[in-house]
């Protein structure tokens, strides 16, 4: 087999139609659910819906006619299987194939993989997995006995009887910011227990009228105007993010939208971030603060300490009784549960590999494990770029690669370790002037090693740019077993990954160096 892909979410279903349009049919995508979606298959809380801008939540390749300015769950779910039925990618996915482990064997040159659907053998191997996968279970005492319902907003139980109920939620995660409407109009009582107040932005969200819809399906130019109204948007609050002195006009606007929608006094108090805005994951609602204002609404500055019985005890001794707790804790987003299961060239697992921190050439390359590419790998989101928009890049990157070690006369890559820290010491030192690193070691965008490992610190525009053109002078080459190549040719690819390779499909490919030699990070 030529390619094995791990999940198939959004990023899984992105490199299945771009390795296919790339010429790479051999392939196959392991999904251990029993349907594609990934993260807006497994999150379906009330209000689930997307904090980007639909017009930019979409492939580039596949435009949506979006019914709002941004999208709920179900509508990106139904465009998902939409999109797979209407690319012929279903055909790939092997459904209920859950990977036990993912094993790098030297002498055939294979990434050796078990799963509960059988072995599979293949050249290269891509994790779809994505960094929100694995919901985040808070240790807190007595929660195990507590005698009502208790689940994850990840994992929400919609047999659970809210009606009429006292309502625990534990934590302010991004989903208590969507859902806590519904259990407002639904419980007797909510009561939110918050340990770090988030900052909340306005969000425009409304329904797209039908003869706007129409008028944009009928006028492209029309909706690239409106796709890239909504880009420079998000970049401009990008830029603040990367230069906080340009920050206080965002601040001063969240604020006022805290003011505008909080009249208590005491409540907006609690309710004032402490820290910079887009040092934690950063929030969009016109509905929550409307919500928590309600009077069977209480919002407890604190976090959980213990549970009692059918009574949850927050930290500063307040108590609240209770008929169901809603964990509302979020993801372990440096903590992909695959990473434990890939075994690379040394025998080391990408979780041992990442003890210090997650760390990949560009998101997608790790020394030490040959021909793996991640997407959405380790600092290569940030606060404003939309997902699809760095997955298309990234598949670009690896599409290139691909083409020049399957087409080529090498059987393995792996990107050089001095690549790969020069890199990474370029890229944390920039975090260091950003927003992203001010909340220290315990933000949400951090490591447990005390490493930020989520953040991309430059431009979307720079990220791209990266990403467009594969380098092969920043790999080293392995040839097919029993077969010698001299020294100077295993780095960066040697004489014949400069000539013309065939192409997939019986084109061709320039084996080049790329002409901008990412000198930014080097």
């Amino acid at each position: 087999m030529g390619v094995l892909v791990v999940g198939a979410g959004l990023s899984g279903l992105a490199a299945v139609i771009a390795l296919r349009r790339a010429g790479f049919d051999d392939l196959v995508v392991l999904e251990k659910a029993e349907r594609l979606g990934g993260t807006w298959r497994d999150n379906t809380y009330p209000g689930c819906g997307c904090d980007v801008p639909s017009f930019l939540y979409e492939y580039s390749f596949a435009p949506h006619s979006w019914t709002r300015t941004f999208a709920t769950q179900p509508e990106i779910l139904r465009y998902l299987q939409d999109t797979a039925a209407g690319h012929g990618a279903d055909d790939a996915i092997r459904y209920g194939a859950e990977v036990r482990a993912c094993t790098w064997d030297q002498p055939s040159r294979r990434w050796l993989v078990t799963t509960t659907a059988g072995p599979y053998a293949a050249r290269s191997l891509v994790l779809a997995t994505g960094p929100w996968s694995r919901p985040r279970y808070p240790d807190i005492p007595g929660l195990t006995d507590f005698p009502g319902a208790v689940f994850h907003s990840a994992r929400w139980e919609h047999d659970a009887e809210l009606t009429g109920r006292r309502i625990a939620v534990v934590g302010n995660a991004a989903s208590t910011v969507q859902f806590l409407p519904e259990l407002q109009r639904r419980g007797a009582h909510v009561d939110v227990f918050q340990s770090t107040a988030p900052w909340v932005l306005p969000k425009p969200d409304y329904p797209v009228p039908s003869t706007v819809r129409s008028l944009l399906e009928r006028w492209p130019t029309g909706r690239r105007l409106v796709r890239g109204m909504h880009h420079w948007t998000q970049e401009a609050i990008g830029l603040a993010l990367r230069h906080p002195w340009l920050l206080p006009p965002l601040e001063a606007g969240a604020r006022l939208h805290l003011r505008l929608c909080v009249r208590d006094r005491a409540l907006r108090r609690a309710l004032t971030p402490s820290h910079r805005l887009g040092a934690r994951r950063l929030l969009t609602s016109d509905t929550y603060f409307p919500a928590l204002s309600a009077p069977n609404v209480s919002l407890h500055p604190t976090r959980v300490e213990r549970v009692e019985g059918s009574t949850v005890v927050g930290a500063d001794g307040r108590r609240v009784d209770a008929d169901v707790i809603v964990l509302a804790t979020g993801f372990r987003i440096g903590d992909t549960p695959v990473s434990r299961h890939v075994y690379g060239r040394q025998g080391r697992t990408l979780h041992q590999t990442w003890q210090e921190g997650r760390r990949a050439y560009l998101g997608t390359s790790v020394s030490g494990y040959p021909n793996l590419f991640l997407l959405l790998g380790p600092n290569i989101l940030n606060g404003n770029v939309a997902v699809p928009v760095v997955l298309e890049a990234q598949l670009r990157y690896i599409t290139d690669a691909l083409t020049h070690l399957h087409r080529g006369e090498h059987a393995a890559m792996e990107v050089r370790p001095e690549v790969e820290e020069a890199y990474n010491t370029a890229l944390q030192a920039a975090l260091s002037t950003t927003v992203y690193n001010t909340a220290g070691p315990s933000g949400y965008y951090f490591s447990p090693a005390g490493v930020n490992t989520f953040c991309w610190p430059w431009s979307t525009r720079r990220l791209q740019r990266q990403l467009h053109a594969f380098d092969p002078q920043r790999y080293t080459w392995c040839p097919p077993q029993g077969v010698n190549v001299p020294p100077q040719d295993r780095a960066g690819g040697g004489p014949q990954q400069r000539r013309r390779l065939p192409g997939p499909r019986g084109g061709t490919v320039t084996g080049r160096s790329s002409a901008r030699r990412d000198e930014e990070v080097t």
